[in-house]
């Protein structure tokens, strides 16, 4: 059977667990093998943050209406924000033949994993609470009642992501290197075993492609 583009990486963690770097670490180091699903979020642009780019900025109208038209794979309320992963977002990027990736959080794994998507699921754990917070201290992007509701809920989606059968790896982010090895290594080994089970993929236009590989 044609695999319909090459199975998503989703990579979950708390804000300030350090997912956000080692993504940016693969798609820097394999730009042609990868491609980054752009989510929606009708919270405000952070300073250097780009449309489209970082996320697609839009309002709580816009976003419900289009949830509600099933143009959504997942969404979730995150700290009083809408966030989002759209249809057209992924199939942008599988359309490619390109690993999509997903940045997305509990509540969003959840959803994905009741979808026919079958995506490759990663856990970034942060070292400890205390570092956590020391993280989202050092952005200075938070006021004190926003922070402490980032706590509580990283606090929930830890206790998410260790519970065996959530996630299918759960890399401890207390060294960069060391974890981007274990990320590298982890897609690696999986990409590769589904590239020998069927080297093909079938994209949103109903074209059969080959796929690429990583090496």
């Amino acid at each position: 059977m044609v695999q319909k583009g090459p199975r998503p990486l989703v990579l979950c963690g708390p804000s300030g667990s350090g997912k956000s770097t080692l993504l940016k670490r693969l798609l820097k180091e394999f730009p042609d093998k990868f491609g980054f699903s752009v989510s929606h979020t009708t919270r405000a642009p952070r300073p250097g943050e780009k449309n489209g780019v970082h996320y697609h900025f839009t309002n709580v109208e816009d976003m419900t209406a289009s949830i509600a038209r099933g143009e959504f794979i997942e969404s979730a309320v995150f700290n009083g924000n809408m966030y989002g992963t759209s249809k057209q977002s992924v199939d942008d990027v599988r359309c490619t033949g390109c690993i999509c990736v997903l940045d997305i959080d509990v509540e969003g794994v959840k959803q994905v994993k009741g979808t026919d998507f079958n995506p490759l699921l990663v856990f970034v754990m942060p070292p400890s609470l205390e570092e956590l917070e020391r993280r989202l201290r050092a952005r200075n992007t938070e006021h004190e009642e926003s922070l402490s509701g980032r706590l509580e809920i990283a606090r929930k989606e830890i206790i998410y992501g260790q519970e065996p059968g959530n996630f299918h790896i759960i890399i401890l982010n207390d060294n960069l290197d060391k974890a981007y090895a274990e990320l590298r290594e982890f897609v690696f080994k999986n990409v590769e075993e589904k590239e020998r089970a069927s080297p093909f993929f079938e994209d949103a236009e109903g074209k059969v492609r080959r796929k690429i590989r990583l090496n």
